[in-house]
């Protein structure tokens, strides 16, 4: 599109372009006032539904008022049929230019993460999610003031997907987010929730969830989640835990690692359920921040924080764990012998090796459990394992397939709380001669009927 007039709008130079269409420095000349003209890519304006929901989205963004919230002035079409939005012409600068020339210190980028937080909470309870908070959708003023701009305006992307397709596991089709060619723009996926990237549905905790991402981009300069491809980054969002904060960077305060772990959370229900709370938190933490006074943790929070950190509990930590079971066991035992003599000794003897012996048998089950999920999956062809490690074989590798089966293996990881992980490689590149390899070993554990009658 050329520049020209729109209406009472007089076009004056580009801003920028993305994926949500062509940004223009424009003077409404009717109030003699800068805006900023964001036209619909013409792509999308073809689509008559498309144009529908764009406008749509934009007129229930117009009705969050908010300092932190650049705000909507109007929607239209020009002659030529392309959907546009008028908004406030923000003057500043990006996060992300902030962070490429390393403006921000601790505070700034605390007081900007509650600004923001604060307009969050505002629209939440409006009904309206922002589904694409970035560095780059975070304008910060010359006086300070942080303006969040697109809001609401993100789910045009995927207006026109269908619904999650409700699967055993929870993880629904996301053919889009397969086609991880060279020169695909990743930018906005490394923001977003496990819920976005496993393509469920969406709510308030998802904002809250980027929004901790941002902060800790802001406050260490990297990201908690980045793979080398698309589908790396997927997983480290949806499975993998992030580097604490005071591991990247020295003399932060504990509050600080408090608020992204509650923000960082992989489930919804144990992040934030309100982001008022998230913006009172930040502001909490700002003033420990100007003062130099640093708010102890209450008993509950390190309670909360202990239990939470035995999901991720260190390999080198748990011989030091079983030890003080051990010594408690032997003096239970001590105990009840001095007390009950030889009778009782015996009972638990019993019980002992019972549960001894099924908890030695503990991933044997979880293996036979995971194998009749993988097996419901009709692509997969062949699970075989050596050691604590899967290999799936499938007819195509493709996004959905990687992440459910992920998915089913971290869930029985989850489930064994205790020894050697699982982990699984999904393999779709087997040749007649690397299949018959796999069945000449010990360890498969299922292979489809078709493969079967192949082989025999």
């Amino acid at each position: 599109m050329t520049p020209r007039d729109v209406g009472h709008y007089r076009v004056e130079e580009p801003l920028g372009k993305g994926g949500m269409g062509v940004v223009y420095r424009a003077r409404d000349t009717r109030l003699d006032r800068l805006v900023a003209l964001k036209f619909l890519p013409e792509a999308f304006a073809a689509e008559a539904d498309r144009k529908r929901r764009f406008l749509q989205e934009a007129r229930a963004a117009s009705a969050v008022n908010h300092p932190a919230i650049a705000q909507i002035y109007d929607v239209g079409e020009s002659d030529d049929g392309l959907a546009f939005i008028a908004m406030e012409f923000v003057e500043g600068q990006t996060v992300r230019a902030l962070l490429v020339a390393r403006e921000l210190d601790l505070l700034g980028a605390v007081t900007i993460a509650a600004q923001v937080a604060e307009g969050l909470a505002k629209a939440h309870e409006a009904g309206i999610v922002h589904r694409d908070i970035k560095a780059e959708n975070v304008m910060v003023t010359r006086d300070g003031h942080a303006k969040l701009l697109d809001f609401g305006l993100a789910k045009l992307l995927d207006s026109d997907a269908p619904a999650p397709a409700a699967t055993p596991d929870g993880v629904s089709h996301m053919e889009t987010l397969a086609r991880t060619q060279a020169g695909m723009v990743v930018g906005t996926l490394r923001y977003m929730s496990p819920e976005q990237a496993r393509g469920q549905a969406v709510d308030r905790r998802s904002d809250v969830f980027s929004l901790g991402i941002l902060l800790y981009e802001m406050v260490t300069g990297q990201l908690p989640f980045a793979g080398a491809s698309a589908l790396d980054t997927l997983h480290a969002i949806a499975f993998e835990e992030w580097r604490p904060v005071t591991q990247v960077r020295a003399n932060v305060p504990p509050a600080l690692q408090r608020v992204l772990a509650r923000c960082l959370r992989k489930r919804p229900d144990d992040r934030y359920a309100e982001t008022r709370e998230l913006a009172s938190d930040l502001r909490a933490l700002q003033r420990e921040i100007e003062t130099g006074i640093t708010r102890p943790a209450s008993l509950s929070e390190r309670l909360g924080d202990a239990l939470r950190s035995l999901d991720g509990l260190d390999a080198r930590a748990r011989p030091l764990l079983l030890t003080g079971a051990l010594v408690a066991l032997a003096g239970t035992t001590s105990w009840l012998l001095l007390r009950g003599g030889v009778g009782q000794l015996l009972t638990l003897a019993m019980l002992g090796l019972f549960g001894w012996r099924y908890w030695r048998n503990r991933d044997r089950r979880a293996l036979r459990k995971l194998t009749s999920k993988l097996r419901r999956m009709a692509e997969v062809r062949i699970v075989a394992y050596e050691g604590q490690r899967l290999t799936v074989v499938v007819d195509q590798a493709v996004a959905k397939t990687y992440l459910r089966v992920n998915t089913l293996v971290e869930a029985t990881n989850a489930s064994l709380f205790w020894g050697a992980s699982f982990s699984a490689v999904v393999r779709d590149d087997l040749d007649a001669q690397a299949t018959r390899a796999l069945f000449a070993g010990s360890g498969v554990l299922y292979v489809r009927k078709d493969v079967l009658d192949q082989q025999v």
